[in-house]
């Protein structure tokens, strides 16, 4: 599996969770951001082929992030991460250019999916 995937989530475990599932699956090439301002950073040094994203952070939310992200390359590809009860973040997301959206808790499985998909 080819494609360099950022992880951006201001919890370590959640990051770590992630990136364990995707390097069991044959990912390499992963970045991570704790905030949004890191990972728009980071995109434009970057440039990974898939964001995973969390919607709620400090500094700069995740909507401000894919935001930014998007302005800066239209073509980013960004799945959004949120917790039950966020439905109206999620709809804003999809209209600010999200590929999809991961509710948390989520499975391995639901991650690698989404992923396989997004990168087709």
């Amino acid at each position: 599996m080819s494609g360099k995937i950022m992880i951006v989530d201001d919890a370590a475990f959640m990051r770590m969770m992630i990136k364990d599932t995707l390097k069991k699956n044959g990912y390499e090439e992963l970045l991570e951001a704790g905030d949004g301002e890191i990972a728009v950073n980071t995109y434009k040094t970057e440039s990974p082929d898939l964001v995973i994203m969390d919607i709620t952070m400090p500094n700069k939310d995740g909507l401000q992030a894919l935001k930014e992200i998007k302005e800066y390359d239209s073509n980013a590809k960004i799945v959004m991460c949120s917790a039950m009860g966020q439905e109206s973040m999620v709809v804003e997301a999809i209209k600010l250019g999200a590929k999809d959206f991961i509710v948390k808790p989520f499975k391995a499985d639901r991650i690698l999916k989404t992923v396989t998909a997004v990168l087709g």
